[in-house]
Order: C-alpha cells, then sequence, then structure tokens
C-alpha cells in the first residue's frame, strides 16, 4: 500500500514527465509528502533520507535537487555565493535567511515594495530577481 506522501510526490514528478525512481520518490516524498512547502539544502534532505532509512547517496540528492530545479518543480536560493537553498515554492517571492541557525524562510511578498531597478546593459534583459533580507536574531 502507497502511503499519501508517496503518492503527493509521485504526482509531483509525473506532474513534470520525470520518471518516478525509487531515488526520486523517496526524495519528492519528503519534500511535497505533506503538501507543505519546503526550504532544504543538499545535506539537510540527505540527513532527512537517511532518517527515513532510505539508502540515496549526498551526490545522487545533489543531482535530483538539480534534475528538479530544471524541471521547474522547485527554485535553487543562493546566499553567500556559495550555499544553496532548494524551495519547493516557485511562485517569487522574497525570503529570510537566518545567520544565527542558517535557515531560510519565506518572507511576506505582499510587504515588499522594488519601486526601481536598474538600467540593464544594452542587449539584456532582467530574468529573475531574488530578495534574501538577512536577519540575525536579537
Amino acid at each position: 500500500m502507497i502511503d499519501q506522501a508517496t503518492r503527493n510526490g509521485t504526482d509531483w514528478l509525473a506532474s513534470a514527465g520525470l520518471r518516478p525512481t525509487r531515488q526520486r520518490v523517496a526524495l519528492a516524498a519528503l519534500l511535497v509528502g505533506d503538501g507543505n512547502d519546503r526550504h532544504v539544502t543538499a545535506e539537510s534532505l540527505f540527513a532527512s533520507v537517511r532518517a527515513h532509512g532510505d539508502s540515496v547517496s549526498l551526490a545522487t540528492v545533489y543531482n535530483t535537487l538539480r534534475a528538479f530545479c530544471e524541471a521547474g518543480l522547485m527554485q535553487e536560493i543562493t546566499v553567500d555565493g556559495s550555499k544553496s537553498y532548494f524551495d519547493t515554492n516557485t511562485h517569487d517571492h522574497p525570503h529570510f535567511f537566518w545567520e544565527d541557525d542558517r535557515t531560510l524562510t519565506d518572507a511576506p511578498a505582499e510587504q515588499l515594495q522594488i519601486a526601481q531597478l536598474p538600467d540593464v546593459p544594452e542587449g539584456a534583459e532582467i530574468a529573475k530577481v531574488d530578495v534574501v533580507i538577512r536577519l540575525r536574531r536579537t
């Protein structure tokens, strides 16, 4: 019998035309199985999948997250130019980066106002604007 998290993960993969391999289904079930959006790093997802008893290598987690991004199922947010977080919410929205525990959460998009962006060089267009607001607990 397939549980609801696995069914949700399999449906999520199917929505992007991705083949439901054992590893992809295991990762997808953790990412979207309960219907909530997630912000994960490859390392945190690797730890979660191992805690659930699935055997998946860290390299497979990285490759699978990249495949999910390329398929439009997730978006990658880079913090500090080196640390990547992966978000199951693919709509444009800002993020809070909590410096104390190095976690990423959604910021209220309806409160963000960008009055003007700089002119882009000739022959270029803005593909996307990422807003990451760094926070420190007081």
